[in-house]
């Protein structure tokens, strides 16, 4: 008995102290005094969104370099296979990210994937200058960029209140970095294989995750922040797993405590599966066979054009029931499979893409606030990755089986099937009281809310 509390204690210690950092970060860095003339882009904040802002360039550049460097190669079974590890990698190993975020410190899990993500990437551009990199390297290096990338995204939100004074000033200058990102990358991508081959997009990739770790790396944080860094560490290592076992148990009881919650991932676990995972590999054969490569690209950079606009018309609109009016919106993504499978023209399939973005954007906004508004701050990362585990895990499997899939029916009539499940999933969103009568709640009401919510 006596051990038993002894284990008890200590887990409430490891507990307390870890709050205690986590709180002492946010405190110290938003109470030291900004540098004259601003509040925003002062040293801390401009060295993080420098680091995001190229790695974020860098990742929008992958799916279409994957695509068109590895489709060639090894065809639509190889694009899904390697996008598959690299996403069920992430899966596997997310929700282990945010804890070790916590336990380690965020900067320096960012830090080590990003170095991580500069060997991948670099053996990679090493592979594709020498020659044809074989297929095991692919799927290798790809399920090691994906465990990277599974402790570097936890601390992503978190290291937001540490840089800047204004979070919500901030959060909305990342998301234009991002939306420009995912309009530029792509295009650029295409454009440099066609000129230069698949070596250099990997080349510059791991460039962007050298300039990322190098301006995180120089990030200062006020003397408290930076005792506050120190990982919590105390404790045995029998103490720490049950600790971390707990703090996973906690999360899964309040993610499926909501129905509304775990409804929507079950959907768009069908949509990983037959929408969002084969959409990569089918859209790129079947653009790239009747268009060119360089098309693929561009049209994936009007679906950023159609992210900005779906983002900024989230600003804008408050709807009192947010998931309804999203899943309403998610019918308009409908068209970018449909306008794909069709074999429409180049500006139909354009306007597609566009339609096809700013629907996605607009569920997403609605989604995360959502999500943030109907969740106890205290377990929202815990919460957040489960439903990140859940909805991304049916995109791995959609790309890893986009492949063998052609083998039965082919990428059009696979396209035509994607955008048929698009509008089922709507249906059933609409269709679920639980998600269709979700409110809106904002600031001081959130917290109350949040147990009415299930």
């Amino acid at each position: 008995m006596t051990n038993v509390q002894a284990q008890k204690q200590t887990q409430t210690q490891i507990q307390a102290r870890t709050q205690a950092q986590t709180q002492a970060q946010i405190q110290a860095a938003q109470t030291e005094p900004p540098a004259a003339g601003a509040s925003l882009w002062d040293r801390r904040f401009t060295l993080y969104f420098t680091a995001r802002a190229v790695s974020l360039v860098g990742d929008a550049m992958m799916p279409v370099a994957a695509a068109l460097a590895v489709g060639p190669l090894y065809g639509i079974s190889g694009v899904g296979l390697v996008l598959g590890t690299w996403t069920g990698t992430f899966v596997l190993l997310v929700l282990f990210g945010g804890v070790f975020a916590d336990r380690v410190g965020a900067r320096r899990m960012m830090v080590g994937a990003d170095l991580v993500r500069v060997l991948t990437q670099g053996v990679l551009a090493a592979a594709f200058f020498a020659g044809t990199p074989p297929f095991w390297l692919l799927v290798t290096m790809a399920a090691v960029a994906g465990a990277a990338v599974a402790m570097f995204q936890p601390g992503v939100n978190g290291m937001v209140p540490l840089v800047a004074r204004e979070p919500q000033r901030a959060n909305a200058t990342l998301k234009v970095a991002d939306a420009l990102a995912q309009l530029l990358g792509p295009a650029l991508a295409g454009l440099l294989i066609v000129l230069t081959g698949a070596g250099t997009v990997y080349a510059i990739n791991a460039g962007t995750f050298v300039l990322s770790a190098l301006c995180l790396g120089l990030i200062r944080f006020s003397p408290a922040a930076a005792s506050a860094q120190a990982p919590a560490g105390a404790g045995s290592a029998a103490a720490k797993l049950v600790s971390l076992r707990r703090d996973l148990r906690q999360g899964w009881r309040e993610f499926r405590s909501r129905t509304w919650m775990w409804a929507v991932i079950l959907i768009w676990v069908a949509y990983g599966v037959l929408l969002f995972g084969p959409l990569v590999p089918l859209s790129s054969a079947v653009i790239g066979a009747r268009l060119g490569p360089n098309a693929y690209g561009l049209a994936v950079s009007f679906l950023g054009v159609g992210t900005v606009l779906g983002g900024l018309l989230a600003m804008r609109l408050r709807p009192v029931r947010p998931l309804a009016a999203g899943a309403l919106a998610m019918v308009l993504f409908a068209v970018l499979p449909l306008c794909v499978a069709l074999g429409a023209g180049l500006p139909v399939l354009l306007a597609g893409h566009v339609l096809g973005g700013g629907a996605w954007a607009f569920w997403s906004v609605m989604w995360a606030t959502s999500v943030q508004t109907h969740t106890p701050p205290e377990v929202l990362n815990r919460v957040t990755a489960y439903e990140l585990a859940g909805s991304v895990s049916g995109i791995a499997l959609g790309q890893i089986l986009a492949g063998p899939a052609t083998e039965l029916a082919s990428p059009r009539t696979l396209l035509l099937v994607s955008a048929g499940t698009c509008l089922a999933g709507c249906v059933a969103l609409l269709s679920i009281p639980a998600i269709r009568t979700l409110r809106r709640v904002t600031g001081a009401d959130s917290a109350e809310a949040a147990p009415a919510a299930h």
